[in-house]
This record gives structure tokens, sequence and C-alpha cells, in this order.
């Protein structure tokens, strides 16, 4: 499949998985991979954190007010951080509220409104979404979402809200939030893992909980951190220093037979765990490579972003198939 007929199957793509896995840097490299084909896309950011700046090279954290991430001709990255806080200001300064909306949310009250209706603070961020999605802001949205436990319930929100609200606005916007997610051609979840037993098996039970809880179709599945196997593995330390005419203390034959068997039964873990989950969700996979690097910079971001984009060119070309 094309890159571009991967981004044009839904204008939000919601990124989720466990804590520590990698979906931030996942929403980046997917940024910029669609960028990199021409598209303007808007990288979303709900927690505040510096790590998705800085994968582009930009001082972190994002701000309300969309800044420019990555240039490309014609493509480009913007990002913003959006918080229940700003979002409320400006629904309420587009409602005719602007001259007491700032002093509304410096006295508290959203923390007020939040107690009394439960999943308030995510339809307004939700709401915002929505209206970024239907505008002309950008080709793409993605959502860098909240770890997994938080984002069933950040997507179940407006569905909760709509329940408990019996009109007036607050269910109206929750009604067109629940619409947006509903909408495979609007939004869809990305899940992201490790091959490892734990985020695997949160993965697995957290598809479930979003298709059938929130009612958002799944998008294929990142697997972060593959290793890859070098050919040379499979040759025992001696047979290959025999072939290249070097000889080797026994001990440094040890050592590098140990190495090279951590390695490969290593892999053969990460194999064994990828093929559980394609049992378990039978949903596409793409990989992205495990870079031994303290932090993704723009130099890491780009060999992702690549590599994303080589999975994504292996997917069928018929939707249906992993729809």
């Amino acid at each position: 499949m094309e890159v571009a007929a991967f981004c044009a199957q839904s204008k939000v793509l919601v990124v989720a998985g466990k804590g520590g896995v990698g979906k931030t840097t996942a929403s980046a490299a997917l940024a910029m991979l669609a960028a990199k084909r021409g598209l303007r896309v808007l990288l979303v950011e709900l927690e505040g954190r510096p790590a998705l700046a800085r994968a582009f090279g930009a001082g972190g954290p994002l701000d309300y007010d969309d800044v420019e991430l990555w240039k490309g001709d014609p493509g480009a990255v913007h990002g913003r951080w959006i918080t229940p806080d700003d979002a409320l200001l400006e629904y309420l300064a587009d409602h005719g509220f602007q001259r007491v909306s700032r002093r509304l949310v410096s006295a508290g009250v959203i923390d007020v409104v939040a107690t009394a209706i439960p999943g308030i603070r995510d339809v307004l961020v939700l709401g915002k979404v929505k209206q970024l999605e239907r505008g002309d802001a950008a080709d793409l949205l993605i959502v860098d979402a909240p770890a997994t436990g938080h984002a069933v319930t950040f997507l179940t929100s407006a569905s909760g809200l709509l329940d408990a609200a019996r009109g007036g606005p607050v269910r109206a916007q929750a009604a067109e939030v629940l619409e947006m997610l509903n909408d495979p051609a609007r939004c869809r979840v990305l899940l992201v893992t490790l091959p490892e037993e734990l985020p695997v098996s949160e993965t697995i039970e957290a598809a479930y909980r979003v298709e059938d809880e929130a009612g958002v179709q799944l998008g294929p599945l990142i697997v972060n951190g593959v290793e890859t196997v070098a050919p040379g593995l499979s040759t025992p330390a001696a047979e290959a220093a025999a072939a290249a005419g070097v000889e080797l203390s026994g001990d440094d034959q040890a050592a590098l037979d140990a190495s090279r068997e951590f390695a490969l039964g290593r892999h053969g873990l990460q194999e064994s765990q990828m093929a559980r989950l394609a049992a378990e969700l039978p949903l596409p996979q793409l990989e992205l490579p495990a870079l031994a690097t303290p932090a993704i910079g723009p130099a890491e971001l780009e060999l992702l972003a690549n590599a994303l984009g080589e999975s994504i060119g292996r997917l069928p070309e018929d939707e249906t198939l992993w729809r």
C-alpha cells in the first residue's frame, strides 16, 4: 500500500499504547513519514511532555498554539498541546463568554465542572480535535494519546457523557465527538507495543476494549523495538574465525558464542510474541527497528520514518483485508 493511501484512510489517527512502548516516537515517525509524502500533518500532544518536540530537534514541551516542527516541500509537521483548560477557554470564547472565560478557568471552574460531569475534560479535548478535523488545519491529525488505561477512558468519555446529559451544548458536543470516533473514514486507533510478553498482553486486551467499549476502529499495530539478526550470527565463533583466518582464545570464543546465543534467543522470543499477537489480533503489524540510542532526535526519527514507510508498503492494497 502506498503511504499516501494509508494516510487517506482516516483524517485522525489516535496513537495509543502502554507507557514506555514508544507511542510518542511512533507518532513522530508517522508524522514525518506523512509529511515527506507531501501532507500537512498536525501532531497533537495531550500530556505536556517534551519528547515529541525534541524528536524533531525543537525545544519542548509544545504549547496550545501550533508550531512548525518539520518543513518539507510541500509537506510539513506542526505540533500543539491541547489541554482541557485551553479547550474550555476557546469554547467559551466561541460562545460569547470571552470576557469572563479566563476568570472562570483561573477560578478552578473546570475542576468543579469535571467533578459534576465525569468525562467532560476528555470531551473538551476531543471536541477540539473534532474541530481541527473538520477544519483545514491539516491533511492528517495524529493524536499522541495517553497510555492505554487512560486512553480507553479518554475514547469512551463521549459515549458516557451522551448517556448522562439530557440536552444542551455539552450533549451536542459529546454527540459530535462520538460521531467522529465511530466513523473509520474520520478516525482510527493505532496501538503501539513492544515484542515482549507484558506489552503484547496489554495490547491485546486494549484492542478489544477500544473496539467494544469505544467503538473506534483499529488500524494496523505498530511493533516498536524489533531487533534484526545479522547473517553472521548463525555461524559459531570458531567457524567464523577459521574462515577469516583469525585465531581466538578459548575465552574469547566462549564469550562470542554466548553473546551470539543471547542475541538469537532474544530474537526468538520477539518472534514468538509477534506470532502470538498476530494469532490473537488479526491485524497487520508495522515494524519499527530497535535503535541503540538513549534518545530520539531528528536523525533517529528519519530512520524510523523510513522503516515505517517500508512496513506500510508491505500492507495489502485492499483495505478490507485489515479493517
